[in-house]
C-alpha cells in the first residue's frame, strides 16, 4: 500500500503495542491528538456548476482509465454471469490521513493513490454492472471524525458538497428508468446516508433504487432509516433497502467506532437507545448467526494492497446486541486491522464474493418486481 496509508496504520499499531494501557483507557483521545488538524476550517466556495463532467474529478466512470479499478480481480476468482443493466454510485472511504487541512486538496497525491486502492477493493463487487461512477472529492480527513469541533462538521458539510454535484451529474446521465444502487464506505456512506435523505427520500428517484450498501457505517434503524426512505433488507431477494454492517472480533470493543456515529448524528442522544442495522452478509437478512461455510470467498490482500487471493470460508458473520457484526476471532489480513479487533478496513473485503451475489440477486428481484 501506498506510503501514507503504510504510515497512518503504522501509527495505530505502534500505539497498541507501545502504549497497551495508555490506548485501552484513552484510545480516542489518542488518536484524536495524533490525526485532528491544529489549523481553522478553510471555507471554499463549491466546484464550478457541471464541474464533474470533467472526466479527471472520477475515481472511476464510463470511458474512464479508472474502470481498471472496477475490473479488478483477486486471484483465484473466475467471473461468471453477464453485464448488468444498472448503474452504480460508489464513494470511496476516508483516503486522506494529514493534519494540514480539514478537508483533502484535490490534488493531493497521496489522497488521490489511496482513494484508488480502496475503490478497487471494495467498488470491485460492483463490477458486473453496466456503470460504476465513483467521485474524488474534497473528503473530510480522518481526523474530522474524532473531533468535537465546529470544525469538524463544516469539513463534512464541504465533502457533502462536491458528492451530491457528482450524485446529480451521475443521475442525469442514466437512461430513465434505469436501476441504480447506491454504495460507499466509512466516510463514502455517511456521505451516502445524507445523498438518500436529501436527494432520493420522497422522489421519484427513489422507486429507482435497488439497493443501498452504507458498509462501514451505522444505520439507526428508527432514526436514520425512515429519513432514508428506504426499509432494511430482510430478505436476500429484497430490492429497495438497505445493508450496513461494521466487522470486529468477537471481544472487541466497539465504543469509538459507536461514538463517531453519535457525535454526528444530529440527535439527542438522550431520546432513547439506539438501535443499530446490522445485515448480515452471508445471509441477506438482518441479524442471526452463520458459520464460515457459508462465506462464498473473502479477499485476503498482500501487503502492498495490490494483489489478493480469494479465500472461501474466511469468515462467518454473527449479529451483536450493540447493532455491530462479530467475525469471530479474525483472520490474519496482514499488519492494517486496526487496534482492538476492528476489522473495519476489510468490511467489503471479508465477504466480497457474497456481496457480489447479493448486488446481482437484488438487482434480479428488482427486475421482476417491475
Amino acid at each position: 500500500m501506498v506510503r501514507k496509508f503504510l504510515y497512518f496504520m503504522a501509527i495505530m499499531i505502534a500505539l497498541f503495542a507501545a502504549g497497551r494501557i495508555a490506548l485501552g483507557f484513552y484510545p480516542e483521545q489518542l488518536t484524536r491528538a495524533t490525526f485532528t488538524p491544529s489549523g481553522k476550517f478553510e471555507a471554499q466556495p463549491a466546484l464550478a456548476q457541471g464541474a464533474y463532467a470533467d472526466p479527471g474529478l472520477w475515481m472511476a466512470r464510463p470511458g474512464n482509465p479508472g474502470r481498471s479499478l472496477i475490473d479488478w480481480r483477486p486471484e483465484g476468482f473466475a467471473e461468471t454471469g453477464e453485464v448488468l443493466d444498472i448503474a452504480v454510485f460508489f464513494v470511496h472511504p476516508t483516503s486522506y490521513l494529514k493534519k494540514a487541512h480539514w478537508n483533502a486538496p484535490l490534488d493531493d497525491p497521496d489522497a488521490r493513490r489511496i482513494g484508488a486502492i480502496v475503490t478497487k477493493a471494495n467498488a470491485s463487487v460492483f463490477s458486473r454492472a453496466a456503470e460504476v461512477w465513483a467521485p474524488r472529492y474534497r473528503q473530510a480527513t480522518f481526523g474530522a471524525f474524532v473531533s468535537d469541533a465546529p470544525e469538524a462538521r463544516a469539513a463534512h458539510d464541504l465533502a457533502y458538497q462536491d458528492v451530491a454535484q457528482a450524485f446529480d451529474a451521475f443521475v442525469a446521465a442514466q437512461p430513465k428508468g434505469r436501476g441504480i444502487v447506491l454504495a460507499g464506505h466509512s466516510q463514502g456512506s455517511f456521505i451516502i446516508k445524507r445523498l438518500l435523505k436529501e436527494k432520493v427520500a420522497g422522489t421519484p428517484l427513489a422507486k429507482r433504487i435497488v439497493a443501498a450498501y452504507p458498509i462501514g457505517w451505522l444505520v439507526d434503524t428508527a432514526r436514520d432509516l425512515p429519513e432514508m426512505g428506504l426499509p432494511a433488507c430482510a430478505a436476500p431477494d429484497q430490492s429497495g433497502c438497505v445493508i450496513s454492517f461494521l466487522s470486529f472480533t468477537d471481544q472487541a470493543d466497539t465504543a469509538m467506532m459507536r461514538g463517531a456515529y453519535e457525535r454526528f448524528a444530529d440527535k439527542d442522544a438522550s431520546t432513547g437507545a439506539r438501535q443499530y442495522l446490522c445485515s448480515n452478509p452471508l445471509t441477506g437478512g438482518i441479524g442471526g448467526m452463520i458459520s464460515a461455510g457459508a462465506n462464498r470467498g473473502g479477499i485476503v490482500p498482500d501487503v502492498k494492497m495490490e494483489k489478493a487471493k480469494l479465500t472461501p470460508q474466511l469468515v462467518g458473520a454473527a449479529c451483536a446486541p450493540d447493532g455491530t457484526l462479530r467475525i469471530g476471532e479474525g483472520p490474519d489480513m496482514g499488519p492494517f486491522v486496526l487496534p482492538g479487533g476492528n476489522y473495519h478496513v476489510y468490511d467489503y473485503a471479508l465477504y466480497w464474493t457474497n456481496l457480489r451475489e447479493d448486488f446481482a440477486r437484488r438487482l434480479a428481484a428488482w427486475q421482476k418486481a417491475r
